[in-house]
């Protein structure tokens, strides 16, 4: 069965007839999961999230406190060099270098003033590294201009049935900027400014789901995924902070903000299809459910394939993150 929750619908609808439950404890990895070795029909997941190859025709992005043999806090793209050239931004051992972060506000102001992005009009914080504190905000809109890295979290709302490990979908709005139309999760969203990851779990969870307070505080941490991509928007270079949710049985999401059509409750068995088979789900949602396909055991995690699709994952390597 597949439950579907609309904003003007409440209640279930029947669907796709549900595969039966799994037997855990006595049979081999296909058996338990009824999946085949087919593993590496995620790789290109992970081969589409991480296109960004650095540098290439970029020019480093650092601010002034760093050092030229540290790692550039961003990479931008050649059209827009002249732009921040012009701005203001000198060049030193081959870099654009900003002397003042806390002028990166502002300078991402003055982009969108020309017209080189629309603004979000929502801040998000800026460090060096994906570990470092926060030096810098600035609009989220801006960030790929300066292939900064951003933050987000992820959340998969899993539902235990007699039948099966379920999960919650949602679709996104045909209004949104990014992927409209496609599967997404639950809960989703970027940490704004002055968030923690969990804070903005919470914020997004009541905004996006209508999820109550002492509901979503159950949430687990589980993991935390990197990649590095040239997109339409400019270089993503996304940590995304991931977390498991059990729901109860009786509970329905509800659309609050606009961002999603519906929410649809399908088999877990029927996600690994989706991901495996198709684009359906919005790029990078696949990531964070392979990393839920694998903790699960529906790809083993243990194989050859299971140990590349978790470095990959884990993005600690990428030459966009050293």
């Amino acid at each position: 069965m597949i439950c579907k929750q609309r904003a003007t619908r409440r209640g279930p609808e029947s669907g796709i007839v549900t595969i039966g439950p799994a037997r855990y404890g006595r049979h081999t990895h296909q058996e338990q999961t009824g999946m085949t070795s087919d593993a590496a029909s995620f790789f290109r997941h992970l081969e589409s999230c991480n296109t960004a190859r650095l540098p290439g025709d970029r020019t480093p992005f650092r601010f002034g406190s760093q050092k030229a043999d540290e790692a550039p806090s961003g990479w931008i793209a050649p059209a827009l060099v002249p732009e921040l050239e012009r701005l203001g931004l000198p060049r030193r051992a081959g870099a654009l270098v900003l002397d003042d972060p806390a002028r990166l506000e502002s300078l991402g102001e003055d982009l969108a003033a020309s017209g080189l992005y629309r603004s979000h009009h929502e801040l998000f914080d800026v460090a060096p590294t994906a570990d470092g504190p926060a030096i810098a905000r600035i609009d989220r809109g801006a960030l790929p201009l300066f292939g900064l890295i951003a933050h987000g979290v992820h959340m998969n709302g899993l539902v235990r049935r007699a039948d099966g490990l379920h999960l919650w979908t949602g679709r996104r709005a045909m209004d949104k900027r990014l992927d409209p139309g496609k599967l997404d999760h639950l809960v989703a969203g970027g940490i704004p400014a002055g968030h923690t990851p969990e804070q903005a779990l919470h914020k997004e969870a009541a905004e996006e789901a209508s999820i109550p307070p002492d509901l979503i505080a159950r949430a687990v941490p589980t993991a935390r995924i990197r990649y590095a991509m040239e997109r339409p928007e400019g270089l993503r270079r996304d940590v995304l902070h991931c977390y498991d949710l059990d729901l109860p049985p009786d509970f329905t999401p509800a659309p609050a903000d606009g961002e999603v059509e519906f929410f649809t409750l399908i088999p877990l068995r029927e996600a690994y299809r989706i991901v495996r088979d198709s684009d359906e789900f919005k790029f990078n949602v696949n990531l964070v459910l392979i990393d839920l396909f694998l903790r699960h055991g529906m790809i083993d995690p243990d194989s050859v394939e299971g140990r590349r699709l978790r470095a990959g994952l884990d993005g600690r390597d990428t030459p966009a993150f050293a």
